[in-house]
């Protein structure tokens, strides 16, 4: 079923030093007023599924039958067509190559580059192109570039979410704190900035920090700030005016820096401070870092936030994972459904560690035990363990960073999604760098191995009609058009189901299929690919594919993958087309669904 969705609402005041005093009341009448502020119609699905890793940029929707059996023919896929897309005909040029900016500073930077020859071939975008890419309803700043996000929290009424931005352009650099508010996580008005790089420890960047609600109703923001030498040193900052819902008044305190790198961690090798957790009456913060190629995670112990104590040995390391950013470190319930603060702990828990490589800008996570006794974090699989095992996202999804959100005790989580144009074309169209749509995490209590995550309900307000394709049959080599409309921006759900006399009488073993290696949606098997063809135009000519492939064991045992390939996405030459996915678990019982949300 596919439904259309309205755009959400996003306000971008002319940004000064500080708001007149009536400002408070006329973010509450913008907020009351925001649904008639939505300019255009967007489509979406409804779903009770649970897809456990998705990509946030390709997405369409259906409910198919697959029961092909001629497997000598091209797989199955069903298309939506879009005709609204721009051509993308015109020759490429080659310039000069673009130096990577962010990596020396050791820090999160856009890590594509697309090199050829001597030179970057670049796709000569118009400005009609550049600005169909804008997205609809994922969380981006008017303009400039963005990257990870900060202190996220539920304060007085309202979500609020920081973010690494430059004020200045649309590449890394001038790293600012963004500052923006919303009642529903969907709807967003900007603020101004929260803390600029102002002060010697923190001159050359405000970068990632995190928030800590306390007992008595205070707020504490731990953040790294780059140096002016470019060492990497921690900071707190205090919220002015506690009774301000807005928070729109930061200041940092005299004292800072509180904590500096500590003997043999490099300058440039000690960032990103988590929310930070209570045992006992003392409070407990961990920091990325790294031992050569070692990834660890150091913790520090404080009573006020201000003095703090390096504790003995390290909370976990996985060698060869190299350098450790944006940790992420909190509690989920292995029995109820939802989320936990961040102090829990006991039985019924677990806790999941999530580190963010910077050698491959790839976000890890792994489910595991934590002693607080020995303030040391136990994997429950070492196979799994971070940085080797499960990832949140096989797409672009980095820096991630979650919260416990007290008003409807659920813990969600962030994550910056730097998407694949070249930095040249960043500048063009004047901006870089979205948020993904936040997700609900919580423990997978059938498999008990990985966590769930599901986009906030909050997106289904955005819903406004719906087109629904029921028992579509899709036989093998067969592409189906789904007529949706004009629509770029859905929500999609597809129950997709294998003929059980096909899936039974398949004795072709698969043992070596991969998303990335295995031909893309062009790779053939007895039991896929099969899924859906997105943001396709009339010939086909572009295409998104997404898509489950089935493989079975020497054993009979089967196990499906969950994959994307944008090999077709773009006639574009700089731009990302990579196939990839992961294995996603299928239990007896359960029906092979995806949710895809598209926002163009």
């Amino acid at each position: 079923m596919v439904e259309m969705m309205k755009n959400p609402f996003f306000s971008f005041p002319d940004l000064e030093n500080e708001y007149p005093s009536s400002y408070t009341p006329l973010l509450q009448d913008q907020i009351s007023k925001q649904d008639h502020e939505r300019p255009r119609n967007v489509q979406q699905t409804s779903n009770k599924g649970l897809l456990l890793t998705f990509s946030l940029f390709i997405c369409i929707a259906f409910v198919v039958v697959f029961t092909g059996s001629d497997h000598s023919s091209m797989s199955p896929v069903v298309v939506i067509d879009d005709d609204n897309r721009p051509s993308l005909s015109s020759p490429s040029e080659k310039l000069t190559p673009i130096i990577p900016r962010g990596v020396s500073e050791g820090v999160s930077e856009k890590s594509f580059h697309p090199v050829s020859g001597d030179g970057i071939l670049l796709f000569p975008w118009s400005t009609n192109m550049l600005s169909w890419q804008r997205t609809a309803y994922h969380f981006q700043p008017q303009k400039n570039w963005m990257n990870d996000p900060d202190g996220p929290m539920f304060y007085k009424g309202w979500y609020h979410l920081f973010y690494q931005y430059n004020p200045d352009a649309a590449v890394w650099g001038n790293i600012t704190w963004g500052h923006s508010v919303s009642k529903d996580l969907i709807n967003w008005l900007d603020l101004p900035f929260a803390m600029v790089p102002d002060h010697w420890y923190d001159i050359n960047g405000v970068w990632t920090g995190s928030a800590t609600l306390l007992p008595d109703g205070s707020i504490v923001m731990i953040y790294t700030g780059s140096t002016n030498e470019s060492v990497q040193v921690q900071n707190v900052a205090f919220p002015a005016n506690l009774s301000d819902p807005l928070l729109i008044d930061w200041f940092k305190y005299s004292g800072n820096p509180v904590l500096v790198p500590p003997p043999g961690i490099g300058a440039k090798d000690f960032r990103d401070p988590t929310t930070a957790l209570q045992v006992s009456d003392k409070w407990r913060i961990v920091i990325g870092s790294r031992f050569n190629t070692t990834g660890i995670a150091l913790v520090y112990e404080t009573t006020d936030f201000l003095s703090y104590k390096l504790l003995d040995g390290l909370l976990h390391e996985v060698p060869t994972t190299g350098m450790w950013e944006c940790v992420d470190f909190y509690p989920v319930s292995t029995t109820a459904a939802n989320g936990l603060d961040t102090s829990v702990n006991g039985p019924g828990v677990k806790h999941v560690l999530k580190a963010s490589l910077d050698d491959t800008k790839k976000d890890y996570y792994a489910l595991g035990t934590y002693d607080s006794e020995t303030n040391t974090w136990t994997p429950d699989d070492p196979e799994l363990d971070v940085g080797i095992g499960i990832r949140y996202d096989y797409g672009k999804y980095y820096a991630s960073k979650t919260f416990y959100d007290q008003n409807k005790k659920r813990r969600i989580l962030w994550s910056w999604i730097g998407e694949t144009d070249s930095e040249t074309a960043d500048i063009k169209k004047r901006w870089s760098g979205v948020q993904g749509i936040p997700r609900v995490v919580t423990f997978d209590k059938k498999t008990k191995t990985n966590v769930l995550q599901w986009p906030v309900q909050e997106v289904e307000s955005l819903r406004h009609s719906s087109v629904e394709f029921d028992k579509v049959k899709v036989e093998a080599g067969s592409i189906i058009p789904l007529d949706v409309g004009t629509a770029t921006q859905l929500d999609i759900i597809a129950d997709l189901e294998i003929d059980s006399k096909a899936l039974e009488g398949t004795i072709e073993a698969d043992v070596i299929y991969n998303c990335s290696t295995s031909n893309g949606a062009a790779g053939r098997g007895a039991l896929g690919p099969f899924g859906l063809l997105v943001l396709a135009d009339e010939s086909r000519s572009e295409q998104t594919a997404i898509y489950f492939y089935v493989a079975k064991g020497i054993d009979g045992h089967l196990t499906t993958f969950f994959c994307t390939d944008k090999s077709r996405s773009s006639k574009a030459n700089d731009v990302g087309k990579e196939v990839y996915g992961s294995i996603v678990p299928v239990l007896d019982g359960e029906r092979l669904t995806m949710r895809i949300l598209v926002s163009k």
